[in-house]
């Protein structure tokens, strides 16, 4: 039986504007979340495990894979009483924004230092008792098949707000600052030592496929005769770079930066935020007890792009127009929830015009 009659979807607490970080699509998200048709008690085998020994388990958990500024969790946790939130985040900023979330629900909370795009070693280490269930450790050891540990997981994917405003973190060109760029400024290089060092096709995928930037062969030049002047160290002079590898005529006429779609492929590249998607939703999914919920909000078609066709053949549907197969050849193991993604309303656009690009497709594993 569906939950959403005796769970309150309606969220009523603090403004997000006052937290610093508006949610996205909050409502609707709370809406999905509250369509799961998983019993109560089914999904609480390894609850325990995250508060310690012995532990209460509750009735409902949760997995919220992109913490951030922490507005979904909290609204999650609010809103079904009783339940129990795990939280991914790789950022060290968002693990002291998660103290209020700790302090207010206690052993309710829990949040871990990685990222999505670890879920499937963390399911193979110690980690993975405080995320799945009993039963799926054991069906990866031969046990019976697992029924997962979640009734409702959700993807935010892109930048947060915070990451966006705190100027030395390097993701916008609004602030002067060195152009790190990274999510976790303990792991990888910054965007600056990255772009002195990756071969030109790793330039090119970055700002055609990923920046999807029409005037990629201009901009891939441009940032390679800056090697070595010191112009790719900060973010405004590593924009005017960019900037001035566009046509003015071109300039002229566009509606964002022109270095906006290359900052966004640099992003990428250097998180590796898209094989980390493509990794993390075949586990997530998993990872779901029958009759729970994968929510996932996109920020731009690369991101939407592999969503929409993991839903699509986990529901049985065509992922492309070459894809002839009759309906009873396609393995179906979910429902979909959106037929089309949501997007945000007028009132949430003029409220956070951030949200615009925002789309929110869910899917209910059989």
């Amino acid at each position: 039986m569906s939950h959403a009659s005796t769970q309150s979807t309606e969220y009523s607490a603090r403004e997000p504007q006052q937290q610093g970080h508006a949610p996205v699509l909050l409502r609707e998200v709370l809406s999905l979340l509250a369509q799961h048709e998983v019993r109560g008690g089914e999904t609480a085998s390894s609850a325990g495990k995250l508060g310690g020994p012995g532990a209460h388990a509750p009735s409902l958990q949760f997995l919220d894979c992109t913490f951030g500024g922490g507005g979904h969790s909290r609204a999650i946790l609010e809103s079904f009483a009783g339940s129990r939130l795990v939280a991914l985040d790789r950022d060290p900023a968002a693990h002291a924004r998660a103290e209020a979330l700790r302090t207010e629900f206690g052993e309710r909370f829990a949040l871990i230092d990685s990222d999505f795009g670890e879920l499937a070693a963390l399911r193979e280490t110690g980690w993975a008792g405080r995320l799945f269930s009993e039963e799926a450790a054991a069906s990866r050891s031969g046990g019976p098949r697992s029924r997962g540990a979640f009734c409702g997981i959700l993807f935010d994917l892109g930048l947060s707000s915070f990451q966006l405003d705190e100027a030395e973190r390097g993701f916008s060109f609004r602030h002067d600052a060195p152009a790190d760029m990274r999510m976790d400024p303990r792991r990888g290089v910054p965007a600056a030592q990255w772009l002195e060092t990756a071969s030109e096709a790793e330039l090119v995928r970055a700002i055609r496929d990923y920046g999807e930037e029409p005037c990629w062969r201009r901009v891939v030049a441009a940032l390679l005769a800056a090697r070595g002047t010191g112009i790719l160290a900060r973010t405004q002079s590593l924009a005017d770079a960019i900037a001035a590898a566009i046509p003015a005529r071109r300039r002229y006429t566009m509606t964002l930066h022109p270095a906006t779609r290359s900052f966004q492929g640099i992003r990428i590249a250097v998180n590796d935020e898209l094989g980390a998607l493509e990794r993390a939703l075949p586990v997530a999914f998993e990872a779901l007890a029958p009759g729970g919920v994968l929510a996932v909000i996109s920020f731009h078609s690369l991101e939407d792009r592999p969503v929409k066709r993991f839903f699509r053949r986990l529901c049985g549907q065509p992922e492309s127009a070459r894809d002839s197969r009759p309906q009873d050849l396609r393995p179906r193991s979910a429902q979909p929830l959106t037929r089309r993604p949501i997007t945000p309303g007028e009132p949430e656009l003029a409220a956070n015009p951030r949200s615009r690009s925002a789309k929110l497709r869910a899917i209910r594993k059989d």
